[in-house]
């Protein structure tokens, strides 16, 4: 047997301590060195055993505190998806699982290892136990018949920790299971009186020693097959949303396109920078409907069906760690070939069959297909420079004029959050290239973006974090508690708001259904909600605020914002746009 069998199958050894300890010690070996917690009577274990562990020089999360649950969520995953590391949470009760509210939405579509734990009020008769009920009648309040229900439907694994258990081994196994492909969330809940009895167990298993299976490597025939036909191919696709949640597949898939001249689509629903958006075959959302092969990797929702949608003639094949989206109950989208497979692999795979298939007819038919879409990405690029400028004076400032000064103001050291909807076109003007450089909100949950933002600054301290996000879905946020933690935790970031005063499906979808709308009529009413000025409320937090209603302002407040997070403070810049109707 050699050192590295015999290390993974050696249990770790704590020194005797309760059963907090012993949980903090297996999420320490199991990775995860970021803890965010929001405070409750039953949860204090973990800041005892935190501060325990450091004391006694012991590895151990550093406990981050968050004055809001979702917001604490969010950031979390933000986290993850900058870092590559699983993560934890820890609220108080049922009321503080609730309080996660949406963001478990976007835990469960993010595919990160999220850890997300909740302490259970005592249910022990007062005075018969350590954590017994002692005090106040919330304590009974606050028992249901299953708290781990509130979150079951958006977990892959969850569990109530007993006083049978071997509590690191628990941690161990919710840790292999967050981080297994499929990657996601995982719940557990810790009653107070268990978190306080002495660990009958100190030894047990880490996450890596219960073992992290490796991606599934894609079946060689199925990898072949679709290599032939992207070689035939006229028109094909390669459509993406969330490969690039793994930083490497952005330059193996940079190789592989470049390599067939294959333009790249964004999915109906993108998330993570999957390929450099200023190269010249990236060529956004584009109807498919002229397409004779796509494939769809990791793309959960590959296009919106109807007249965009790939006609039927096309071959089409799904490269997904989940190639069904069996988390989705319905799912129409049809394939020719599914592959359960990494994205990194994969596309390996099939740069390899490329080279050892592609001939010289092949290689001339790709070059003239090169040939256009260079040019084109010139022409496209052009087009959207020539229509800022026609709205660069605009007042109240028009939307696209803000989406074009902040992608001329990121730079090669920013990572950009992006929940804006597609009427802003921030991806228009984005010239994120970097592998980890853009990050979107990964489902529909509004209220993301100012918590992710603090988790990105926290995992990527060495860049310029700016989070774009609109003012109804600002105001989901909480984000004041995310401000707080910036300032508190020295990770200073930027939020940029498009301010109308109104939501996008409360005015241009009402119309959209109802053409000859009455509520239009009326001003839309509960589609619009006025103003607030974010900029007094950043800095009643103590971080920079400002409001901008000239366009020829928004770079300067941009600058000013950035010389602000150099100083250690968050910023929030809020731009007063056209609204959305007249």
């Amino acid at each position: 047997m050699d050192t590295l069998e015999k290390t993974a199958h050696h249990w770790m050894e704590i020194p005797a301590g309760d059963v907090g300890d012993a949980v903090i010690a297996a999420m320490a070996a199991g990775g995860v060195d970021h803890l965010f917690f929001t405070s409750g009577a039953e949860i204090v274990w973990f800041q005892e055993a935190i501060a325990k562990a450091h004391a006694q020089g012991r590895p151990a999360p550093r406990l981050i505190t968050m004055t809001h649950e979702h917001t604490s969520l969010n950031a979390a995953i933000g986290y993850a998806a900058a870092s590559g590391k699983p993560v934890a949470t820890a609220v108080h009760v049922d009321t503080g699982t609730y309080h996660y509210g949406g963001a478990i939405h976007t835990a469960k579509h993010a595919g990160l290892p999220v850890m997300i734990m909740a302490g259970t009020p005592p249910v022990s008769y007062p005075g018969t136990m350590k954590g017994s009920r002692d005090r106040g009648g919330h304590l009974w309040m606050q028992q249901g018949f299953d708290q781990n229900g509130i979150v079951r439907n958006y977990v892959k694994w969850d569990h109530r920790l007993e006083y049978q258990d071997n509590p690191g081994l628990m941690a161990s196994r919710a840790l292999q299971v967050a981080q297994t492909d499929p990657r996601g969330p995982v719940y557990m809940s810790v009653p107070r009186e268990i978190s306080l009895l002495p660990a009958r167990e100190t030894s047990f298993p880490t996450a890596l020693q219960l073992g992290i299976p490796r991606p599934a490597a894609a079946d060689p025939d199925g990898i072949r097959e679709i290599a032939q036909r992207l070689l035939a191919a006229e028109h094909p696709y390669i459509v993406i949303s969330s490969s690039g949640r793994d930083p490497k597949t952005v330059p193996a898939l940079v190789t592989l396109c470049e390599l067939l001249a294959l333009p790249v689509a964004t999915s109906a629903f993108r998330s993570y920078l999957c390929f450099p958006m200023n190269h010249p075959l990236n060529v956004g959302l584009v109807p498919l409907n002229d397409a004779d092969v796509v494939v769809a990797l990791d793309a959960n929702v590959p296009w919106v069906p109807g007249k965009s949608a790939p006609p039927e003639s096309a071959y089409v094949a799904v490269i997904d760690p989940d190639p069904i989206r069996a988390g989705i109950p319905t799912y129409e989208f049809t394939a020719d070939l599914r592959l359960t497979a990494g994205p990194l692999g994969a596309i390996n795979a099939l740069t390899a069959a490329v080279r050892d298939a592609i001939t010289p007819a092949d290689r001339a038919r790709i070059e003239k297909r090169r040939a256009h879409y260079t040019s084109a990405h010139a022409a496209r690029l052009a087009e959207a420079e020539r229509d800022a400028q026609t709205r660069a004076k605009k007042t109240p400032i028009d939307e696209l004029w803000l989406s074009h000064e902040i992608g001329a103001f990121a730079g090669t050291d920013t990572i950009v959050l992006d929940e804006t909807l597609p009427h802003n076109q921030v991806e228009r003007y984005l010239q994120c290239s970097e592998p980890g450089s853009y990050i979107a909100n990964p489902a529909s949950s509004g209220g993301y973006t100012p918590g992710a933002a603090l988790g990105v600054k926290l995992a990527r301290p060495d860049k310029h974090v700016i989070a774009v996000t609109g003012d109804g879905f600002y105001m989901f946020s909480t984000a004041n508690a995310a401000l707080l933690a910036g300032r508190m935790y020295g990770a200073p970031f930027t939020v940029v708001i498009y301010q109308n005063g109104a939501y996008s499906t409360g005015t241009l979808q009402v119309s959209t259904m109802f053409p000859d709308s009455y509520s239009k009529k009326i001003g839309y009413e509960g589609g619009t909600f006025g103003s607030i000025d974010f900029a007094k409320e950043a800095e009643a937090c103590g971080a920079y605020g400002e409001n901008v209603t000239d366009p020829a302002e928004i770079r300067p407040a941009l600058a000013r914002a950035r010389r602000a997070n150099e100083l250690g403070l968050p910023a929030v810049i809020s731009v007063i746009v056209e609204p959305l109707f007249s």
